[in-house]
């Protein structure tokens, strides 16, 4: 976005609002960005804001055409995902940095895919299931279960797991005292608490079915 704005340059309110973050995390990046070696610039008062350097580069990001639409559609097709969210922001920094040609390649067979994704569940309760995640504390949440009973429990969030296209909240129930499946699509509210989660692991879900594997940034 910084090299986007040019001369510019991009209020950290802009840059927050843009993200979904505090402005104090926008200046927090910055600074480590700029420590890290980056040519950021800021210009403080009325107006000012932070940029790149006239004639700055970071190292090449190198993807074919294909590669960039394969990430596009991927995260296209998946809105409902675990982090979808951060998932398209961090496609859109790879394709800031691809040279202009590879750039309009990819937008040209950008074209030639397209998805009919359903819509996603609400960012609130999602975003409130991956921060518990990512912290392991305890999400209280309010449950509809198919038969129409609702509840609010306190669970551990332990994974997620998608099963024919249904993504599945996996976690200690405090309510059941057990590990329980929930239907992402099902939960009507989700709050983090401060409460950190107690230690249930992977392993107390059981064997996942035979086709089933964990997300990885490589083939295996």
């Amino acid at each position: 976005m910084l090299r986007r704005n040019g001369s510019r340059g991009c209020s950290a309110d802009r840059l927050a609002k843009e993200f979904g973050v505090s402005v104090r995390t926008v200046k927090r990046d910055l600074a480590a960005l700029e420590n890290s070696g980056a040519p950021v610039w800021s210009r403080p008062g009325p107006g000012g804001g932070y940029g790149l350097a006239i004639g700055a580069s970071f190292p090449p990001v190198s993807l074919s055409p294909a590669q960039a639409v394969a990430l596009m559609a991927a995260v296209s097709a998946a809105p409902d995902a675990p982090y979808a969210d951060l998932a398209a922001a961090g496609v859109q920094k790879i394709l800031d940095v691809l040279d202009p040609r590879t750039r309009a390649r990819a937008a040209e067979l950008a074209g030639r895919v397209w998805v009919n994704a359903a819509p996603p569940s609400s960012r609130t309760i999602r975003s409130a299931l991956e921060a518990a995640m990512v912290e392991q504390r305890v999400v209280r949440i309010r449950y509809t279960t198919p038969d129409g009973a609702t509840t609010t429990r306190d669970v551990e969030p332990v994974l997620f797991a998608s099963t024919n296209g249904t993504w599945y909240l996996v976690g200690w129930c405090r309510l059941r005292t057990a590990m329980r499946w929930f239907t992402v699509s099902r939960i009507e509210r989700a709050s983090v608490t401060t409460t950190p989660c107690t230690g249930h692991t992977i392993e107390e879900v059981g064997e996942p079915p035979a086709n089933a594997r964990p997300v990885h940034g490589q083939a295996t």
